[in-house]
């Protein structure tokens, strides 16, 4: 149950940062998937490193590092994605 979990947090992230990103992105959902829950995972290390990993109540700063993280991992893996496939970047 823990991989789906995953898997769902990595979709809706994935796709709330290709949503805050601007212009259109070029990974496929698959990759935008892996790149959110890469994202979600970065964002939970830094919320332990900070100490607010777990909290009383809904873990709101933890879930915005997470956000944070998946902006990040989609943005970088976009351009790298875009690099390696030899395509333009469109804005």
């Amino acid at each position: 149950m823990g991989w789906l979990w995953a898997i769902i947090v990595g979709l809706v992230l994935g796709l709330i940062a290709k949503a805050i990103l601007p212009g259109k992105q070029q990974i496929p959902l698959w990759l935008t998937i892996i790149f959110g829950m890469i994202g979600s995972v970065l964002g939970n290390a830094v919320a332990t490193w900070i100490g607010v990993n777990d909290t009383k109540g809904i873990d709101w700063t933890r879930h915005v590092l997470q956000l944070i993280g998946a902006v990040v991992v989609v943005g970088v893996g976009d351009m790298l994605w875009a690099s390696l496939r030899g395509t333009k970047q469109r804005t």
